[in-house]
């Protein structure tokens, strides 16, 4: 049995490459360790449905603040990702079981324990399943809106790259609220941070998921700090755009281990701030673009943005 806890088995494709530094962070990305009833409320809720998290498999550095509040991302589909990117703590190889059948009704209780009003359901990539797990998302969409029907629901879905194009109607005709499928980086970035994935079929992706359902709100998300450049940056806004996306994220990169992909540079939160306002130019509905700006990080607050934005722009019309 493999023990995820060991980072070289956690990664074992990555236990041969050479170790890249990992450069001390600057003063505006640290951030607290998770403490507090509501922090430890969340991971006993969590561990009590069996539920796996992006928050802990992925390493994000707002864990304390959002299982704080409650807020969780639930990770489904196992902790095994089929995909290797480089940039990515999730545990890598040949998932070892079968979908869960039962996991969606542990989510949907799991969501209504917690109160939720907005919650980020996403999964690791499962290349060994037909539809990719396709037909999973849609039964946990179902299963939570049968439980808490006024929660709105966030998917943040894998390429489906190796399954047939139609298990994306399967998914859409499931109506979440947001469909999310990050591009990660640029596309020049993409042989040796994504090499799993292709750019323009994720593109082509949340291009469809409008063609198919105009209501549902689509949003992707890129790190910086990988190696690209602004000009680089500039041209996956556009290209989000003439995809009809609807929010977009920006993040800083940070390096889980050092046989990760290597840290770039810290961008700075005046470089973002400018991130953010070249989005805005280009006409997103919604825009995050800081340091440790997440895709599921404050996204209740910023899905009731997103619809009065798209409100407000409606009635302007």
């Amino acid at each position: 049995m493999r023990d995820l806890k060991i980072p070289e088995q956690r990664h074992p494709e990555k236990a041969r490459r050479p170790d890249n530094p990992q450069p001390k962070k600057p003063s505006w990305i640290r951030v607290k360790a998770p403490v507090g009833e509501g922090y430890k409320q969340t991971a006993s809720i969590m561990r009590e449905h069996k539920l796996t998290t992006v928050c802990e498999e992925a390493g994000c550095p707002n864990v304390g603040e959002c299982w704080s509040q409650g807020h969780a991302t639930m990770m489904i589909m196992g902790e095994v990702c089929t995909r290797a990117c480089t940039f990515c703590n999730i545990a890598t190889g040949k998932p070892p079981e079968a979908l869960d059948v039962f996991e969606p009704g542990r989510v949907a209780d799991a969501v209504a324990k917690l109160g939720l009003n907005h919650v980020v359901i996403t999964s690791v990539d499962r290349d060994d399943v037909e539809d990719g797990g396709a037909e999973h998302f849609a039964q946990t969409i179902r299963a939570v809106r049968r439980r808490s029907p006024d929660t709105t629901i966030e998917i943040l879905t894998p390429d489906f790259i190796k399954a047939a194009p139609e298990v994306l109607e399967i998914v859409v005709a499931a109506k979440p609220d947001v469909f999310n499928h990050n591009l990660e980086t640029v596309p020049g970035l993409y042989p040796e941070v994504r090499p799993g994935a292709r750019y323009f079929h994720s593109l082509r992706l949340l291009q469809r998921v409008k063609e198919l359902d105009p209501t549902i709100f689509t949003k992707s998300g890129i790190m910086v700090g990988l190696g690209e450049d602004r000009q680089s940056v500039m041209q996956v806004m556009d290209d989000m755009r003439a995809a009809d996306v609807d929010f977009m994220t920006v993040g800083q990169y940070l390096q889980p281990t050092p046989k990760h992909h290597a840290v770039d540079r810290f961008v700075t939160p005046e470089e973002f701030a400018s991130y953010e306002k070249a989005a805005w130019g280009k006409g997103f509905l919604m825009v995050s673009a800081t340091p440790l700006t997440r895709s599921s990080y404050h996204a209740g607050d910023d899905f009731a943005r997103l619809r009065a934005n798209r409100l407000e722009r409606l009635a302007s019309r």
